[in-house]
């Protein structure tokens, strides 16, 4: 078990702001926030990009959020961004494809994305996973690990499934072991949460209410 302290957490933390009616102006707020409170990353929406105060890692998402985007139009998405200065890619499989078993489909979704934004960039793999079955995620991870996902994720966040839990997170776990990261996101509002999914294998950590979780209040949004 690792124990978080403020600086760990922070660390770990991809401070998201994806808010579908976010200003500029209000995106490049967030990314000196993420840098004054110490996170590795700020994630935005690829329309946000370039950012003129890329003082943090920038991840940008991709078929953000539905994952119904063609898989050549998330690969040029992905690809735009990173010229745009992300660092790293969060991208949504076609939750669909799996839910149907077509993990052929998921595959292909997968492997095209990568292919446009070869390492070093970071590829995270969301799965939406409180929209899928036990098996479903265990197959989604699997896959994604082989087309060369460096993490695998838990949600959008937007799904009104829900977002990550902890039994989701130690099964993805239990799949990838420590050979990729996972990345828990989705209602992590508090402190007491951000430490369960650190307990049950999280490596990273997407949060919108950043501070008040370091505080140790509870933050409102993603």
């Amino acid at each position: 078990m690792t124990k978080l302290t403020p600086q760990l957490l922070s660390s770990m933390v991809d401070h998201t702001f994806l808010q579908s009616t976010g200003t500029q102006a209000e995106a490049e707020t967030a990314a000196a926030d993420a840098a004054r409170l110490g996170a590795y990353s700020v994630c935005v929406s690829p329309s946000m990009l370039p950012l003129t105060t890329p003082t943090v890692k920038i991840t940008a998402v991709c078929g953000f959020p539905s994952g119904k985007h063609r898989s050549s139009i998330k690969a040029a998405e992905a690809q735009s961004a990173v010229q745009d200065g992300a660092d790293e890619i969060d991208m949504v499989i076609d939750v669909g494809a799996a839910l149907s078993g077509d993990f052929d489909a998921v595959r292909r979704d997968i492997a095209t994305v990568r292919a446009a934004v070869p390492a070093p960039t970071v590829l995270k793999v969301i799965l939406e996973t409180a929209a899928l079955t036990d098996d479903q995620i265990v197959r989604c991870c699997e896959i994604a690990e082989s087309c060369g996902a460096d993490y695998v994720k838990t949600s959008t966040g937007f799904h009104p499934a829900g977002g990550a839990t902890v039994h989701a997170v130690e099964l993805m776990s239990k799949t990838v072991g420590q050979r990729i990261g996972i990345k828990a996101s989705g209602g992590i509002r508090d402190w007491a949460a951000a430490q369960a999914m650190v307990d049950a294998g999280a490596t990273r950590l997407g949060l919108s209410g950043t501070e008040r979780v370091l505080q140790g209040g509870t933050a409102t949004g993603y």
